[in-house]
């Protein structure tokens, strides 16, 4: 089986182009702090992102996520003795109140609904165990290596949920590619009425209502955990999340580090999707290769130079029309970003008749 290896420097226009500053000032009063593009996953600062510790209320993320992957949402809920058990925040819903499991997805996002948290567990697993297994077996699908959770809420007295800085940014990520979940939490206010009661619900994330770049994120607090804090943030096509953990002064830590990171990085188009071109490749002069993704990445201006691209192609004598043929990696320096593959693609589009296949066959092989 033969190969042809292809390496390329490669060139090309930044979507925005930002002021960039003489030297990055990135800080953090938290105990555990990560910065991250939520698309290419790169880790933009980071301190003591891998430590285990309790993280309080925003581990309402991933009750969220559950719960809106049920399907469920539009389903009515009518709330049972579960909520006599509830404590801390709350929503202060009643027993035998009737609201959709969307609603208190709403509550448990914006007001950190304790009481929420409960009834949805019950609704979406049967029982709070069963919701936590839920909880658990979706953060091992997600990557979420150093996570573990115990409870929908949050709440440490008893056992509470153990995360890192990095397991919940990937967490994030994760939530924020599902439109409903992005809806919920850049959400200011909800209304809701229900057979019992009228809501008016504020969502806690501030940076929501005082930086303008802010698109979600969830707040959290207890004696344990301290200040928790997730926050997103969109500028360019440079999607961020920054998670502390234990940080006093979260909210404009979190604001300072999305503004160092957009004023530094701009996200590139490194692979664009269609038609690729494969610098003095000549083995197959009639037919066109393609990719199906593009490919994006947050650089500072210095490292621009440093993006290579590293092509396999196979040499083969017959394939099918669309056919994967090799792969093509991104590089920067020595450390490979992405990797991708190749299909190939016949020029002509005219069919041919049965003997002319034939004799191109020989061709071929000859």
């Amino acid at each position: 089986m033969k190969y042809i290896l292809c390496f390329l420097m490669i060139f090309f226009i930044p979507l925005q182009t930002h002021a960039l500053q003489d030297e990055e000032t990135f800080n953090s009063s938290g105990l555990c702090t990560i910065l991250m593009d939520m698309d290419s996953k790169r880790i933009l600062f980071a301190e003591n992102i891998h430590t285990v510790r309790s993280v309080a209320s925003i581990s309402k993320i991933m009750t969220a996520i559950v719960a809106i992957e049920s399907g469920k949402l539009e389903d009515i809920v009518t709330i049972g003795d579960e909520i006599n058990t509830s404590y801390g925040s709350g929503i202060y819903i009643q027993k035998d109140e009737q609201l959709k499991l969307i609603d208190l997805v709403y509550g448990l996002m914006l007001r950190s609904g304790n009481d929420a948290a409960l009834a949805i567990a019950h609704y979406v697993g049967g029982s709070i165990e069963q919701f936590v297994q839920l909880m658990n077996e979706k953060a091992i699908e997600i990557g979420m290596k150093n996570s573990t959770f115990h409870n929908p809420s949050g709440l440490d007295e008893e056992k509470g949920n153990l995360s890192t800085a990095y397991d919940m940014a990937l967490l994030t990520s994760y939530a924020m590619k599902n439109e409903t979940y992005q809806k919920i939490v850049s959400t200011k206010k909800y209304i809701l009425k229900t057979n019992k009661n009228t809501y008016v619900w504020h969502n806690k994330n501030r940076l929501l209502s005082s930086y303008k770049y802010a698109t979600g994120g969830k707040t959290g607090f207890t004696e344990i955990a301290r200040r928790t804090l997730v926050t997103t943030a969109s500028k360019d096509n440079l999607n961020l999340v920054v998670v502390t953990l234990n940080d006093g002064n979260d909210f404009l830590d979190h604001q300072n580090l999305f503004e160092e990171a957009f004023s530094i990085f701009t996200n590139y188009r490194i692979l664009k999707k269609g038609n690729i071109e494969i610098y003095e490749e000549n083995y197959y002069p009639n037919y066109t290769f393609t990719i199906e993704k593009d490919f994006f990445y947050p650089l500072k201006k210095e490292e621009e130079g440093n993006i290579y691209l590293k092509f396999q192609i196979e040499q083969k004598k017959i394939m099918e029309d669309k056919e994967e043929i090799g792969t093509v990696s991104v590089y920067l320096g020595d450390e490979q970003l992405h990797q991708q593959p190749i299909y190939i693609t016949a020029q002509e589009t005219i069919k041919k008749g049965f003997f002319e296949k034939i004799i191109e066959w020989f061709q071929q092989l000859w």
